[in-house]
């Protein structure tokens, strides 16, 4: 096994049989209409709510997924069902305890012996879950913010932190929202669970079909045409929403399935869906709640910083598209035949209402509900749409759909647990300012150095908190070293950070986005994220362009302008071509190496490099005119 299975490994996905499969799916449907209820209409703590909810899927989790993959398919062992069991207590004494545990004050209230018992068992329960559903990669990473709040004290110097027992780690990770209850376990509790619970229906009645055939009727000619639907309908629903969680799980349901139909990997068609939806945070007219934040900070109007950012959003969004259709002829994913290909006027007579759901959710985002509510009209709008076209409306269907809407949950459920406690590791210790003071006083007057720093930084913060959260503290703690220290502009300085913040949502090993891609791919989440990385690195290169060339923000005259702007071009489409391998046919080794470095060089837009940048160029097409095919035509 090489390094890369061993840090993937999972757990075997059960398929239970008999009297526990049928027990399994009464429970996942139970699950289903208390998570709903508890979302949408109860006035239960929100906290409260949440640990529930975790120890419930907790409990389905050791059920359905086995410790290894040479687990039993179909039967748990005793292990399981005590791990399950010990879920099930320990979301009864959450429960009993509701009222105590969200009233209480942390820290100056000791741990009684069962709290201390069931937050230790709550902790190592969440560990195993993430083992299971996601690997050691994430778990190791886990481990290593655990033994740094435990055992940082022993660290001199700024790295180094007080004192914390084990009684503080659990009081502050397991009995706050700022550890396992924080925002990841909040998002699958709430719309993420609700928007998959969505596409399950809008599938069961045939939405999926009508869905593909549209999308074979209008991109079956065109290689890669359902990833480049998935990039343009992702783009769009994330300038509305502002949110790259709440994006996938919207258009992922419908994008994600259509491309496995037509052979895409599930991890690549996740990944697909996951940079086309970061985007959309920041693509005007709409934009990301932060943008807002932004136009606080730093008083410049929101239109002008909207204006500012049509060219970095049309060139993030030409490099996922480029890479798109690179893969889509490297992979070999041919047109349809012709006679596959359904006319469209018929398929939409057929199977129009289906437009219906997709409408409300859009209508709902523009309306400024939230998305928990969005996604409930939805799931109204999809049983009125099945109700209407009854002919393939049972109650069996509909039972089934539900069930397996939480058994998709469950794996996500796993992976966004740890990330709380990575969450509460940044927090407890305040790490995240700490590495922040460290690598700025690092970087000394090298503006490169300093930005590459605050990138790590502004990644690290959104680890630990939504985008609006990390770009606010980014904002506050690097923003006035970048424009007094470094003399960045204003507008180039904040963006800077921005975009980073935004990225920060697929960037391993805390990205919810990719957590919610997963619960409908059926894939790994931090496998799904280094994809989306690849496929939006773009978006890395960026914020660096923003800051050397302030013309693709349309400042100064229009030859600056239109030159900045094909330059910035030019680093799109050499890095597209270099990360993909393929022009024509693949590339070999040098001219893929050189049309990456040219693509680097044009980034500084100085004179010198600019030069070196095409001549790297060149001479990467040169060689690969020139030199013969390799045999192995797929990277």
């Amino acid at each position: 096994m090489t390094l890369g299975q061993l840090l993937f490994a999972t757990g075997l996905i059960r398929k239970p049989t008999g009297f526990l499969g049928g027990l399994l799916k009464v429970y996942a449907v139970a699950i289903g209409f208390f998570t709903v209820y508890g979302a949408a209409w109860s006035d239960w703590d929100n906290l409260g709510r949440v640990m529930v909810f975790l120890g419930l899927m907790l409990s389905l989790l050791f059920l359905l997924v086995g410790p290894t993959e040479r687990s039993d398919p179909t039967k748990p062992n005793p292990f399981d069902f005590g791990l399950s069991l010990l879920a099930v207590a320990t979301t009864a004494f959450f429960w009993i305890e509701l009222e105590d545990i969200t009233t209480r004050i942390s820290l100056l209230e000791p741990l009684s012996p069962l709290y201390f018992f069931f937050g230790l068992a709550t902790v190592v329960m969440s560990i195993e879950a993430a083992r299971r559903t996601v690997g050691l990669g994430l778990t190791a990473i886990v481990l290593m913010f655990m033994a740094y709040n435990l055992w940082g004290h022993h660290i001199s110097g700024l790295m180094g932190h007080g004192y914390i027992s084990l009684g503080h780690l659990l009081d502050l990770t397991v009995f706050t929202s700022d550890g396992l209850f924080s925002v990841p376990i909040q998002v699958a509790a709430t719309y993420a669970f609700l928007f998959v619970m969505f596409g399950n229906l809008l599938e069961k009645a045939g939405g999926g079909e009508f869905f593909f055939n549209i999308s074979a009727a209008l991109t079956g000619r065109s290689p890669g045409g359902p990833a480049k639907v998935a990039v343009t309908s992702s783009a769009l629903f994330g300038t509305i929403s502002g949110s790259p969680t709440s994006d996938v799980v919207t258009t992922g349901t419908v994008t994600i399935p259509m491309m496995k139909r037509l052979g895409y990997d599930p991890k690549y068609a996740s990944a697909v869906e996951v940079a086309a939806s970061t985007g959309g945070s920041i693509l005007p007219p709409v934009m990301g709640s932060a943008v807002f934040i932004m136009s606080e900070f730093t008083g410049i109007s929101y239109l002008d910083i909207a204006i500012a950012s049509v060219v970095p959003a049309f060139l993030y969004y030409l490099g996922i598209y480029l890479q798109v259709h690179l893969r889509s002829l490297k992979m070999g994913h041919a047109p349809l035949p012709d006679d596959v290909i359904p006319r469209f006027w018929p398929t939409v007579r057929q199977g129009g209402l289906f437009l219906i759901p997709l409408v409300t959710l859009v209508v709902a985002l523009i309306m400024h509900y939230t998305p928990t509510f969005v996604a409930l009209y939805g799931i109204a709008a999809v049983l009125i749409t099945w109700l209407i076209r009854y002919q393939t409306f049972s109650f069996s269907a509909l039972y089934d759909a539900l069930a397996q809407a939480t058994f998709n949950m469950v794996a996500v459920t796993g992976a966004c647990a740890v990330a709380g406690l990575v969450i509460g590791g940044i927090t407890m210790t305040g790490l995240a300012g700490k590495v922040s003071e460290l690598v700025l006083m690092a970087a000394g007057d090298s503006l490169f150095l300093g930005l590459l720093i605050s990138a790590g930084a502004v990644i690290l913060f959104g680890m630990g908190m939504p985008t609006p959260a990390a770009y606010a503290l980014a904002a506050a703690l690097i923003a006035p070293t970048l424009v007094q220290t470094f003399k960045v502009p204003l507008m180039q300085a904040h963006l800077f950070l921005l975009y980073f913040a935004v990225l920060s949502a697929i960037t391993p090993p805390v990205a919810v986005a990719a957590y919610a891609a997963s619960a409908i791919s059926g894939s790994n989440p931090l496998a799904i994220a280094l994809a989306g990385c690849k496929l939006a690195m773009f978006g890395f290169i960026l914020p660096f362009i923003v800051v050397y060339d302030p013309s693709i923000l349309l400042k100064g005259d229009w030859s600056e302008i239109l030159l900045g702007v094909a330059a910035a071009t030019s680093v799109v489409v050499l890095l597209a071509v270099a990360i993909e391998g393929y022009l024509n046919r693949q590339l070999s080794a040098v001219p893929r190496l050189l049309f990456g470095t040219a693509s680097i060089c044009l980034v500084f837009f100085e004179p010198f490099l600019a030069l070196l940048g095409l001549a790297a160029a060149a001479l990467g097409y040169l060689i690969h005119r020139l030199s013969p095919s390799p045999r192995n035509e797929v990277v």
